[in-house]
């Protein structure tokens, strides 16, 4: 063989390596994915939300008149028995002070009901007078009717003089005591505050007992001072009785129906069971802390456990409420396992090393698995969030 041919051959054959060398390497390569597996388990599908918990009847002592309160000494936790133990004082307010022009006018008043006074005596002094007289006339009058030197008329009108003027000295006594009474009034309407705690008891004070019987919740108002009647003192309930209030987006609301179960987390000990009761028929506007205005609903639960595993619970505290809108077995995949394919969900599913799109029909779902009711059966591997370089026919392999 020449020198000629013997290097064609060889560097035919360099070529020919490096030509399967580059083609080796362009080849396409699976595409490394993540995998899950359709199985069939339990599913759980909640509505989450913060709640608080309360006292189902709370009952707010007012003050039931305008006065003086002392100072509340009840604490919150004490026992109270209905209508037996007292729980605040008040007394009768204080006069309030007079202006210089007030004051006048009240010392002009007193002033006319002592000369109105005085004018009544002097009428009742006239009245004994006349009644005096009349009692003369009419001694005069029998004395000579009995010698006949006067006439039965005359007689009479004696008697008619003198029971007028007893009517007469009666309404002027009656006057007096009246003019007695408008003087004193407009004399009392100048006492000053000294003057009338000196005229009266230490404390002239209405006693306000408990209401109900029950656990005072919070002291509303403690110090001492005027309150006007309507103020809210205390607030007493029984921590026995609590339940839970949480406040839903009115969209979430209208899932949730009474006597589902829901679970209670989040308050410091094991979780909870609780009820729906109640979902309140109307809803507020509230703002949220972005500034979004919000449609909310109160739903209502009662607590399904004995109360020895939720006494340490008090009025008011937060807890974390999931209300089980689903729970069962299904055939179940991992939420990041869909993609949306015009109208409809989909997944690509892998078959001898290659991805293929599956529609599928889901149910119900929660934020990390999904139901598949149509489109897969137990056992189907699928790709986990699928990116863009994922297509139909792709070899992809098990990352």
């Amino acid at each position: 063989m020449s020198v000629a041919k013997r290097r064609l051959i060889i560097w035919g054959g360099l070529l020919a390596l490096l030509a399967v060398g580059i083609v080796y390497a362009l080849r396409p390569q699976p595409i490394q994915v993540d995998l899950a597996i359709a199985e069939t388990g339990s599913l759980r599908v909640t509505m989450d939300e913060e709640g608080e918990t309360r006292v189902r009847d709370v009952y707010t002592l007012h003050a039931p008149l305008r006065g003086q309160l002392q100072r509340i000494t009840a604490e919150a936790g004490d026992v109270v028995e209905a209508g037996e133990t007292q729980l605040a004082q008040i007394e009768a307010a204080p006069p309030a002070f007079l202006d210089v022009r007030t004051e006048a006018e009240l010392q002009a008043a007193i002033e006319a009901a002592r000369a109105a006074h005085n004018l009544a005596a002097a009428e009742l002094n006239k009245a004994k007078a006349d009644l005096t007289f009349a009692e003369g006339e009419r001694a005069r009058a029998r004395l000579l009717i009995e010698r006949r030197t006067i006439s039965q008329r005359t007689l009479e009108d004696a008697e008619r003089a003198y029971q007028v003027a007893q009517a007469n000295l009666a309404t002027a006594e009656a006057a007096l005591k009246v003019r007695e009474h408008e003087l004193a009034q407009a004399q009392s309407r100048l006492l000053s505050r000294q003057e009338i705690r000196s005229l009266r008891e230490p404390c002239n004070c209405m006693p306000v007992t408990a209401p109900v019987s029950g656990v005072v919740l919070q002291v509303l108002r403690r110090s001492e001072g005027v309150v006007e009647a309507g103020t809210p003192l205390l607030d007493i309930g029984d921590p026995a009785d609590l339940e839970i209030v949480v406040n839903f987006l009115s969209e979430d609301a209208v899932k949730i129906r009474p006597g589902q179960k829901a679970i209670i987390t989040g308050w410091g000990g094991e979780d909870l069971n609780a009820i729906v009761r109640r979902i309140e028929p109307f809803g507020q506007t509230e703002v949220s802390a972005l500034g979004i205005e919000e449609q909310r609903v109160d739903v209502i639960l009662d607590f399904s456990d004995p109360p020895e595993r939720w006494q340490s619970l008090g009025h008011g505290y937060r807890v974390d409420v999931q209300v089980i809108l689903f729970e069962g077995e299904v055939l179940r995949l991992p939420l990041g396992a869909l993609f949306r394919q015009g109208s409809e969900w989909a997944v690509f599913a892998v078959e001898e090393g290659r991805a293929r799109i599956r529609p599928v029909v889901v149910g119900q779902r929660n934020n990390l698995a999904v139901e598949i009711r149509e489109g897969l059966q137990p056992g189907d591997k699928v790709i986990l969030y699928p990116s863009d370089r994922i297509r139909d026919g792709v070899a992809v392999v098990q990352r």
